[in-house]
């Protein structure tokens, strides 16, 4: 098939990449024209009206920019250049009721729209795409070549027991969630439990770290070996997971991990998670805790700590200790 793909940063040039590498024409555009050309056997286009004037109707565009303003001058854009029966597809990390206004601005003009939560990464390139769409069946059908280059695959993953009659693109790694916004919705839901598995690991390993702490009695210290930790629990532990992979990798790279600083930036999903579930009136403690934690990395000590730090000293003389200091360093 032929696609023109919109925004060629690290993971929409790699889908490009993907989708040349399965036998699809790919026309590419991105602000900056090096990006284009860096793209092996990719059709450079100059602008946006340059990019659609290449395509042949009906017309597929992946958009691959970030969420807010950028994105919607690009559909804005689209609205204005493609004509029915064309698809815009959006797969980066848009909140899903933008979705919803979107397409309907789009269907004004018989302008087909879908929203793809794409999750992968860097690493998708090689290991491909976990996708989950939102859009018409219809059109998804339509799209299924581009889908299916994109997804994982099968791979050697077992067979859940069970799954007899129920749709087969979800065992290759993408699934048609709803209409218009539930594939990013369901994405938005995946990146908010991302962020509460993240802070797991990443609190006991920090556990894991202190017992070597000086303070501590010395028949209670230990020296462990976060790398050889991470490892050993990648192979038959219950907790096992890609992202403890990434961690083993990590801490096999650099124990100290002295080249980061522990600034955490949210990219919105989280927050917007927590909001949905704010508005359904479901409790989601560990997802709230992560995001706040996640907040609470970006500065060293808060004027909140301070306060609390104050009042311990004020009713009980508690006074802060050089240990208290190194613990959470």
């Amino acid at each position: 098939m032929q696609i023109g793909v919109i925004g060629l940063g690290r993971m929409g040039g790699n889908i490009a990449r993907r989708l040349i590498a399965n036998g699809h024409q790919v026309f590419a555009y991105d602000h900056d024209a090096a990006a284009a050309a860096k793209i092996e056997h990719a059709v450079a286009a100059k602008d946006l009206s340059n990019l659609v004037k290449q395509l042949a109707p009906p017309r597929t565009l992946w958009l691959m920019l970030p969420a807010g303003q950028v994105t919607q001058s690009a559909v804005d854009a689209l609205r204005d250049l493609l004509v029915s029966d064309d698809v815009v597809i959006d797969g980066g990390n848009t909140f899903y009721k933008d979705d919803i206004r979107r397409a309907q601005a789009l269907k004004e003009r018989g302008i087909h729209y879908v929203d793809v939560g794409t999750s992968g990464g860097v690493w998708g390139l090689e290991r491909g795409y976990c996708m989950m769409i939102g859009g018409s069946a219809p059109i998804l059908a339509r799209l299924d070549p581009i889908l299916a280059a994109l997804a994982p695959g099968p791979g050697k993953i077992e067979r859940t027991p069970g799954r007899e009659g129920r749709d087969p693109r979800v065992e290759k790694g993408y699934l048609h969630a709803g209409p218009v916004g539930a594939g990013h919705f369901v994405k938005m839901v995946h990146n908010g439990i991302e962020y509460g598995l993240m802070q797991a690991y990443a609190e006991g390993f920090d556990v894991l770290r202190q017992k070597a702490d000086k303070d501590l009695p010395e028949d209670e210290r230990y020296e462990l070996d976060l790398a050889d930790i991470a490892e050993v629990w990648r192979r038959g532990s219950v907790i096992s997971s890609w992202l403890l992979d990434l961690a083993a990798s990590a801490l096999a790279d650099n124990p100290t991990l002295s080249e980061f600083e522990g600034a955490v930036e949210d990219s919105g999903e989280g927050r917007w998670t927590i909001n949905a579930a704010i508005e359904e009136a479901v409790s989601v403690p560990v997802l709230s805790a992560a995001l706040y934690a996640r907040f609470r990395s970006r500065v060293p000590h808060t004027f909140g700590e301070k306060l609390l730090s104050a009042l311990r000293n004020k009713f009980g003389g508690h006074v802060e200790t050089a240990a208290s200091s190194r613990r959470r360093s």
